[in-house]
């Protein structure tokens, strides 16, 4: 396994400690190699790549989730700073998988678009869900299974780069659908699925 492209570098914009990212007008954070940045090692990431941060902090209860720090996720990245720091800190995903966040609703829910895995909550937290996620193009089912959300009320996926494809999420008598795609300019956040009863 290769080690994840790590950098440090002066924040081109700041992000809203309320709630979720939104897109970015500017260009991708770049920068050259940097040893393992401060910010791994004052939030217990140190050796983690960006996969396996981006599963530990959406599990993390609330509870027990840092305050100060912000981590959002982009479609082919993960950036991390802390509140009040004109530095961030970019960890490469894997180069062939997609994370979306995903938290269906019944009464309220909230614009996002870069899921954000400190600040982002959901409505459903420990909900019991049903969820299927098939390939438009391929037919290809690539996610069939009942899952429950984490405690920001979120159920997270990792799914192939490039594709176009639809999400139906089932919550006892509710469920919605909705077409969803894992290109490099696609939402890693998805709040819009109404849960509606079809009785």
């Amino acid at each position: 396994m290769t080690t994840p492209r790590l950098c440090v570098l002066a924040a081109v914009a700041v992000l809203a400690l309320a709630g979720c990212g939104s897109p970015s007008t500017g260009t991708d954070p770049a920068g050259p190699p940097a040893d393992e940045p401060a910010v791994l090692a004052a939030y217990g990431l140190t050796g983690l790549d960006g996969r396996e941060i981006v599963d530990r902090l959406e599990r993390m209860p609330v509870d027990s989730r840092h305050p100060d720090l912000v981590a959002s996720v982009r479609p082919g990245h993960l950036v991390l700073s802390r509140a009040g720091s004109d530095e961030q800190t970019v960890v490469d995903l894997p180069a062939d998988q997609f994370y979306l966040s995903v938290a269906p609703y019944r009464h309220r829910t909230h614009d996002c678009h870069f899921h954000s895995l400190t600040t982002c909550r959901g409505e459903l937290a420990g909900g019991k869900l049903q969820v299927t996620i098939t390939d438009r193009d391929s037919g290809e089912v690539l996610v069939d299974e009942v899952t429950e959300t984490f405690d920001n009320g979120f159920a997270g996926f990792w799914l192939p780069r490039g594709i176009n494809a639809t999400i139906h999420v089932r919550h006892g008598e509710y469920s919605a659908s909705e077409d969803i795609a894992t290109g490099p300019d696609d939402p890693t956040c998805l709040t819009t699925l109404h849960l509606r009863s079809h009785h």
